[in-house]
């Protein structure tokens, strides 16, 4: 199963540089991250290596099996991110 970010999430950037398969969007050349609340992991290309979940300084990002009841509506937020 994917990592998934959660509303924690700053948009540090800290996670996207460790991402070994460049699978967190939007990065710093995209456009649409000025307009988005927060990162996101692509749930079909997220090797599940924890990588980014180490790096964040706030906490915002799970396992998907390990994410809190309370954030568990942002695994289907990442996912439906990459749905456009």
């Amino acid at each position: 199963m994917p990592h998934v970010i959660t509303d924690a999430c700053t948009k540090c950037m800290s996670c996207v540089e460790v991402c070994p398969v460049s699978c967190i969007h939007p990065g710093l050349i995209e456009p649409e991250l000025d307009t988005a609340p927060q990162l996101y992991i692509d749930p079909d290309e997220c090797i599940h290596c924890g990588a980014c979940a180490s790096e964040c300084p706030v906490d915002a990002i799970f396992p998907a099996e390990d994410i809190p009841a309370d954030k568990a509506k942002f695994t289907q937020i990442n996912a439906d991110y990459y749905k456009k």
